[in-house]
């Protein structure tokens, strides 16, 4: 299932751009300052936001901007993590806007605590989401976003928290390791060894440990899918359904339509996905792996997955594509494109109305699934 604002301009407008994109990439490089994106890039980048994006997300694109973030593709790691983040935006619009920017306030009825749960090199902190009443509850083990390499449960809570209120179920994000300090498959490990513990322990959370899914963004909605698949192999109590937000789903070619039509968007670019992939990966040839390589591996099996994706964003056909291999594959899946927003946007649902669209979907299909 597809939401366009408008099918002819979602095909033309991104064919236009593309040319101009793909062209204009190579040169943005040879000016581009030590640090930051380049001049060039910045202004294709910011002519296709006004052209595509809705009023509301260019608003946090431009805060985001001011908050004058480096190139995170030609700094280091350290730096890299320490840039502002779209959550960062999303705060200062809210506060242009003379609202609180306490997520208990934008979320309510949803409290967390922050704790760890045992990974297989050591304990790993999460963040844990609770509706409000009595439960037991429904369990859903949530997996930021960041290319593996940046970000955290703190970036990524405003997602995260809003599957809570949604869903009216439990979230568990967790905080897998991250790359270069540990290399793929650590963090598909962390993921499915903590889906294992929710799926033992799941009422120590005031959980049904029957009312089990999985959920992601980004980076995150690739871990989401790899882990049921790993589930099922292991014989672990199979979730319910699986929540992919703008996933990665395969690293082979990044030279897809959404890919060439957004190579020098925001904030997620292909650069940015190189520089990623670089940090990830202790060889090539792990990009074949069937856990990064979701449109090729094993699907059949799988409960229901929800897709969603944004028109403005590089990894827009990766969901069509792992759409089609579930679809192919005999799984049920449904996925959501969404016009006018760009990657990042499920988080900003304090100030972006189709990312509060696109949480409230995504809370419909678990609970669909998770009886609730």
């Amino acid at each position: 299932m597809t939401v366009t604002r408008n099918a002819r301009s979602s095909v033309l407008r991104p064919a236009l751009m593309a040319t101009v994109v793909a062209s204009l990439a190579t040169l943005a490089a040879c000016s581009a300052p030590p640090d930051r994106p380049s001049p060039l890039a910045n202004a294709v980048a910011n002519a296709g936001a006004a052209l595509r994006a809705d009023s509301d997300m260019k608003a946090v694109l431009d805060a985001y901007s001011n908050l004058d973030p480096k190139a995170i593709e030609k700094i280091s790691v350290s730096e890299a993590r320490a840039q502002p983040t779209i959550a960062d935006a999303v705060d200062a619009v809210l506060r242009q806007q003379g609202r609180s920017t306490d997520p208990a306030s934008l979320v309510p009825g949803v409290t967390s605590r922050d704790t760890t749960i045992p990974g297989p090199a050591g304990p790993l902190p999460a963040r844990v989401f609770t509706p409000s009443g009595a439960g037991p509850f429904p369990v859903i083990t949530y997996f930021h976003g960041g290319g593996w390499v940046i970000a955290d449960k703190q970036v990524y809570d405003a997602g995260a928290r809003g599957i809570a209120k949604q869903a009216n179920a439990i979230v568990v994000s967790v905080d897998y390791r991250r790359s270069p300090e540990v290399k793929f498959p650590a963090a598909w490990d962390d993921a499915l060894a903590a889906y294992r513990w929710v799926s033992q322990n799941a009422g120590t959370l005031n959980g049904d440990p029957q009312r089990l899914a999985l959920a992601g963004e980004s980076a995150g909605g690739n871990l989401a899918v790899a882990t049921a698949i790993a589930a099922r192999d292991a014989g672990v109590t199979q979730p319910r359904h699986v929540l992919a937000v703008y996933p990665v789903a395969q690293t082979g070619s990044l030279l897809t339509p959404s890919y060439v039509a957004n190579a020098a968007a925001k904030p997620l670019n292909r650069p940015m996905i190189e520089w990623f992939l670089d940090k990830l990966l202790a060889s090539p040839i792990d990009k074949q792996d069937q856990r990064l390589d979701l449109v090729n591996a094993r699907l059949a099996g799988l409960p229901p997955v929800t897709i969603i994706n944004a028109a403005i964003d590089p990894l827009r056909n990766d969901g069509s594509m792992l759409e089609e291999a579930l679809r192919n594959s005999g799984v049920q899946v449904e996925r959501q494109d969404y016009s006018g927003v760009t990657h990042e946007f499920f988080g900003t649902a304090a100030v972006v109305v189709k990312a509060r669209q696109a949480q409230e979907y995504a809370g419909q299909r678990l609970r669909q699934s998770l009886g609730n």
